[in-house]
């Protein structure tokens, strides 16, 4: 089988229109209120201005309602982890973090700044956040290298009552929930009876492991460059060594992969035709680096019934643009102080419950531009941050 190609997708664009797309940057401010003659300037500024400031001095809460803190997400860089490029530095990943805060204004109509710090000492970073507190009201991490990114998260949520969330980990780990979701209704199957590998123990890989894990699954095999995680590795894989792998699989890829149900792949290591072939019947390939995928989409398709990828190119895209907007947006609408677990759950389920009705093989997923899906996710993270009683008031 050979999998149809989006006639819709264009052309990758040229250089050039990449970089006048650039010029200036990505973003600007915009008024929400009229400035056009010296009444509205009294108003919005001195001496109108003092009325609102006297207010939220004597009462701290009334900021959410008279400033856009409440409304504003800060996209946090230091730009060790930058696409497939690496540590490419604070400013070299200013045009990506420009690009993510444009995404939660287009798909989420949240505002959001970027802000891209000169060093790389998790205690700077929180010290610096956690003085900045009063300007926004959510932080969603971005492009930090694994191992630091794992402290970090865990420091700031610790020291900020508000939302705090690494895309890089969870925002794939919520998406590729909801596809396999999606998937199992396609097969009829439960989360709990399948044999999950994945490949790639980083940031993403991890908080795959973890959410699938709180989701139901309980068979899951990771693996990274050495092979299937033990506890001998130490950190954040030895904790999930005690928790995945019952079978005690031990090896690399090819023996983790056979009899597998899944193989999910987070790692630029290139996964072999024949491999695939010792997988299970009616199996699932979630072949997610990018640009490049483990194993081409047609490949897979040879060896598995559902195929998945985070190419825009080829049919069930893994886009973190699925989750993010929708999480945070109802984080904020709920006046949560952290996104929790289970908050992360239900937005999977929220995604995967937009195309319940158009299911198949070939749409496991909704479209990244499925206007349904934000306001969907929204509501079940709110929803779920009321259940888990983590609302402020």
């Amino acid at each position: 089988m050979t999998l149809a190609q989006d006639p819709t997708t264009r052309s990758a664009p040229d250089r050039h229109e990449v970089f006048g797309a650039h010029e200036g940057g990505k973003l600007a401010t915009g008024l929400t209120a009229p400035l056009a003659d010296e009444r509205d300037l009294s108003i919005a500024y001195t001496p109108g201005v003092a009325d609102v400031c006297r207010a939220i001095a004597d009462d701290a809460s009334l900021a959410a309602r008279y400033t856009w803190a409440h409304r504003l997400v800060a996209v946090v860089s230091d730009g060790t982890a930058v696409l497939g490029l690496g540590d490419i530095g604070p400013r070299a990943s200013l045009p990506v973090m420009e690009g993510k805060s444009a995404l939660f204004k287009s798909f989420a109509g949240l505002d959001s700044i970027p802000l891209v710090l000169d060093t790389t000492d998790v205690d700077e970073i929180v010290e610096t956040l956690v003085r900045l507190r009063p300007t926004f009201g959510a932080v969603n991490l971005e492009d930090v290298a694994a191992p630091r990114c794992f402290e970090l998260e865990r420091r700031l949520v610790e020291a900020l009552d508000c939302p705090v969330m690494h895309d890089d980990q969870h925002g794939t780990a919520v998406v590729l929930l909801a596809a396999l979701d999606g998937a199992c209704r396609v097969q009829g199957r439960s989360l709990s009876d399948l044999r999950i590998v994945i490949s790639g123990a980083g940031a993403a890989g991890i908080a795959c492991a973890r959410i699938l894990l709180t989701a139901g699954a309980s068979d899951v095999v990771l693996l990274d460059s050495r092979g299937v995680v033990d506890a001998g590795r130490g950190g954040e894989k030895a904790a999930l060594a005690a928790v995945t792998n019952p079978r005690a699989v031990t090896g690399g890829i090819a023996e983790a992969l056979a009899g597998a149900d899944v193989f999910v792949g987070l790692s630029s290591a290139t996964l072999p035709e024949e491999l695939l072939a010792t997988m299970a019947p009616e199996c699932m390939v979630f072949a997610l680096s990018n640009p490049d995928p483990e194993v081409h989409p047609d490949v897979a398709a040879r060896h598995a019934a559902i195929v998945a990828t985070g190419r825009s190119d080829f049919p069930n895209q893994i886009n973190n643009v699925l989750a993010f907007p929708g999480i945070f947006r109802g984080a904020l609408d709920a006046h949560a102080r952290r996104i929790t677990d289970d908050m992360k759950v239900a937005a999977a389920r929220a995604i995967a419950d937009v195309v319940a009705d158009e299911l198949s093989p070939q749409k496991i997923v909704p479209g990244p531009f499925d206007p349904r899906v934000a306001p969907a996710v929204a509501a079940a993270v709110a929803r779920a941050a009321g259940d888990a009683g983590v609302t402020a008031g």
